[in-house]
């Protein structure tokens, strides 16, 4: 049972033409067993029938105005969040069933978690499981060599620390803000939990960006950037430092879960991914 007690739980969902897959992403929110939550939609401009769809849930809180890509959609969210904790939910991921409670519980029992994350199940442009990927648990060194041990689709943030911290360089970075975040956190100290727990689908398909190659090479290039400007080293130590990243990781699995990654998550999605995709973007990631 619920209580006045449980924390409220902000959900920001960047949208632009996403009348493919957004209705699933609503409804995954909408049938959650906890309650206790507000979900805003940052669209920006759409013009293929999404802005159709969310007029059908009056529960939402949604504007649609151009902005300057996904990661600006995702700030102007964070600013607008009333909840105790925010997270970011793409136009075309879903929440797996339950999630929210095992979320909400954990933020109650650890009030000194300054955000926390969960586990991801990778699936296709059907919704078509392709793999699963776990944590051992949130590991500051990984993540300052370059690795987002919690990736931003199961990731909660207490509202106190991006109120501390800043929002994301949307300015700075169109493919890797969330990296460049996840990195800035891992420099301030602060306490992230771990929830052993599947949090959400994370969708590779024909209208996402994150199965474009294009995009995969740029974050690439950002992510290079974003380790230089945190002082990771380049060249041959900056790989070595890497190496040791990958080899701690998958220690850690070892050690926590029993279990570590056999098969890289890279090779369970290369016959998913596409020289191109068909995407919207109001910040020109179709000319990378």
């Amino acid at each position: 049972m619920q209580t006045s007690n449980d924390p409220k739980i902000t959900l920001v969902t960047p949208s632009l033409n996403s009348a493919h897959t957004i209705r699933e992403t609503i409804l995954s929110v909408r049938e959650q067993d906890y309650k206790n939550v507000e979900h805003l939609i940052l669209d920006g401009g759409s013009t293929d029938g999404t802005l159709d769809i969310l007029r059908e849930y009056p529960h939402l809180i949604w504007i649609s105005e151009k902005d300057e890509g996904h990661y600006h959609a995702m700030n102007k969210g964070i600013q607008m969040a009333t909840g105790e904790a925010v997270a970011i939910l793409n136009a075309d991921d879903c929440y797996c069933e339950g999630v929210l409670t095992k979320v909400a519980a954990a933020l109650r029992a650890h009030p000194e978690w300054d955000g926390l994350f969960g586990d991801i199940i990778f699936v296709d442009d059907h919704g078509r499981e392709i793999f699963r990927r776990e944590e051992a648990c949130w590991d500051p060194q990984i993540v300052r060599f370059g690795f987002g041990v919690a990736q931003h689709q199961t990731l909660f943030v207490r509202k106190r620390t991006y109120q501390r911290l800043g929002g994301l360089r949307y300015k700075d970075f169109k493919n890797s803000c969330d990296l460049e975040f996840l990195t800035r956190m891992a420099f301030a100290n602060c306490s992230i939990g771990h929830i052993r727990a599947y949090v959400v689908r994370y969708r590779y398909h024909q209208h996402g960006q994150s199965a474009d190659k294009r995009v995969v090479m740029n974050m690439a290039r950002e992510s290079a950037r974003i380790r230089a400007e945190y002082g990771v080293p380049g060249g041959v130590v900056g790989k070595m430092l890497g190496y040791y990243a990958r080899l701690k990781r998958q220690a850690e699995k070892l050690i926590v879960l029993g279990k570590c990654d056999l098969i890289p998550g890279g090779w369970h999605l290369r016959k998913h991914m596409r020289d191109k995709t068909e995407f919207s973007s109001n910040i020109g990631l179709d000319k990378l």
